[in-house]
């Protein structure tokens, strides 16, 4: 009830946060390489993180405040970065890469300046659910079921927006319905990032897995996506308290080992494509 329920849970919702986070951005963005950690998103969440502590000690409440806010702020800045110069899939990667590399700096800067912060940052940056507990996952855990269960109903919205132009011409506020789908991902990665660490790779994997099984119909894609990233990161975790016993890898160990081979397989994969 202590140790290993609050773990399952934890790790239940990370999956379900961040897969369905993926699923979002690449669709908003029209963008088969988006996700929360490609373009920056978890790193945005992680330095407001990093500020709550600063200031507020710690609270968890505070920590999944401003995991939101820095996670949204980012997917509008990297949004606007690619608005700005065009629309083209790595435009939108490198610019990630880039606001990615300065907040994790700020990262760094910030566990620096600051005695006060307990966080372990080296396994805040990898992403572990080693030390969830009741208190931590409640407020986060919560949201992100909210989040996710209001995703679902926009899925004829999202199969609508992946035509393009034609959304316009159908009468969608495309604007408006932008803005609340870019929220709703930035919901879902602050509140995981802000008890789970930068977990990596879980919202580009379990989108394109999702899609290869069930088709492209949002519809079903998303609560999809939902129930298969919970079952990656559950099993990435248990598998890194057992394969390495007595010892444990943190999950974001083994969804880097996972997701790397997986994303290169992605960049190699859609050559000429």
């Amino acid at each position: 009830f202590h140790i290993r329920i609050p773990r399952m849970f934890g790790a239940i919702a990370a999956g379900m946060g961040l897969s369905c986070a993926g699923v979002i951005l690449q669709t908003v963005m029209n963008n088969s390489l988006a996700s929360p950690n490609t373009i920056g998103v978890n790193s945005g969440a992680g330095f407001a993180v990093m500020i709550g502590l600063a200031f507020f000690h710690g609270r968890a409440a505070h920590n999944a405040i401003f995991a939101f806010t820095g996670a949204f702020l980012t997917t509008l800045l990297i949004f606007a970065l690619a608005y700005m110069a065009d629309s083209k899939r790595t435009t939108i990667i490198l610019a990630g890469i880039t606001v990615s590399s300065f907040l994790s700096a700020g990262i760094n800067t910030v566990k620096l300046l600051s005695d006060d912060i307990t966080l372990n940052l080296t396994t805040f940056m990898i992403g572990s659910l080693s030390d969830i507990t009741t208190k931590t996952l409640f407020a986060p855990g919560i949201a992100i079921v909210i989040a996710v269960i209001i995703s679902c109903f926009f899925g004829s919205h999202m199969n609508v927006l992946s035509l393009g132009d034609v959304a316009r011409s159908l009468g969608i506020p495309v604007s408006l319905l932008r803005f609340l789908l870019l929220m709703l991902s930035s919901i879902l990665a602050g509140c995981v990032v802000s008890y789970a660490g930068l977990l990596s790779f879980v919202g580009l994997i379990v989108p394109h897995i999702a899609r290869r099984l069930f088709g492209n119909d949002m519809r079903l894609l998303v609560p999809l996506c939902a129930l298969l990233g919970a079952s990656f990161v559950l099993f990435c975790d248990t598998l890194g308290r057992v394969i390495a016993a007595p010892y444990e890898l943190p999950a974001g160990i083994i969804l880097s080992f996972v997701g790397g081979p997986f994303f290169l397989y992605l960049l190699l994969g859609k050559k000429g494509g």
